[in-house]
């Protein structure tokens, strides 16, 4: 039996490199699984992708910043899935690189309203329904960011320590009904919005690649599909006693301080 199978399962920000790769293994494990995203035409051909690989899929359209229209994706998964058993609390952006002290206010806001509010609400309108029926796994995405300074990235790195604290949070008011609330913390994966801040980082963003693929004791960047293969772990029976938790996948980036570069 497939470690998915007859379950359902939501992801936020599955257009984009880590949500979609998340929502292929997920759909490959047996899942129903509804993708949500802002973009609405790279959601079409993220659906249909799935779709004609024989997996079940359905899409809805949202910002997942806005109240309403969260409110709306949650209430389109009760509706279409009949339940959520897993919710990949996933879509974020980078936002722009400055040094704190000339960081734009609207760009700081414009950061922690998508990334913290938008997880915020998310838990918000998700969880109702499995403490409800008393069963439920969520895994919010965090960052190697929730650990470290990252110069330039003030709004970004100040969510994504936010992140850790509602998971924290949500995973101690939950437990006892039955549900679970976990982290992950990927490192340095590639995906575009790792290319967009090594636009804004790099001249030259292949060299740059390999320059943060350094920080890693293993040497490299990281594959979204491995981010997506412990989200499943921890969304999935097998993980029934991990709560609480954030998980590092960062290829040991904070493991150790390496000494042979």
């Amino acid at each position: 039996m497939k470690r998915h199978e007859d379950k359902t399962m939501l992801v936020t920000g599955a257009a984009g490199a880590i949500g979609f790769a998340t929502s292929a293994i997920l759909a490959r494990e047996g899942a129903r699984v509804m993708l949500v995203d802002i973009d609405g035409r790279k959601l079409e051909e993220r659906v249909r992708t799935l779709r004609d690989s024989g997996f079940d899929a359905i899409g809805h359209e949202a910002d997942c910043a806005d109240e309403a229209q969260v409110i709306g994706y949650a209430e389109a998964a009760l509706d279409k899935l009949g339940h959520v058993d897993g919710f990949f609390n996933n879509a974020g952006i980078e936002g722009e690189l400055a040094p704190t002290h000339l960081y734009k206010i609207e760009e700081f806001d414009r950061v922690l309203h998508v990334n913290l509010r938008g997880m915020f609400l998310g838990l918000r309108y998700v969880l109702p329904d499995m403490v409800r029926r008393g069963t439920g796994a969520v895994v919010n995405t965090a960052s190697i960011g929730s650990e470290r300074g990252l110069a330039g990235a003030c709004a970004y790195n100040a969510a994504k320590h936010g992140a850790v604290g509602l998971t924290r949070t949500a995973a101690s008011e939950v437990a006892q009904k039955g549900v679970r609330v976990n982290c992950v913390m990927p490192g340095v994966i590639e995906t575009p919005l790792l290319v967009g801040m090594l636009e804004q980082m790099f001249d030259d963003v292949e060299a740059g690649m390999k320059k943060l693929g350094e920080v890693a004791t293993l040497d490299r960047v990281g594959q979204p599909d491995e981010v997506g293969n412990v989200v499943s772990f921890l969304l999935s029976d097998e993980a029934s006693y991990v709560n609480g938790a954030k998980w590092e996948i960062d290829g040991g980036a904070l493991a150790t301080i390496r000494n042979d570069l």
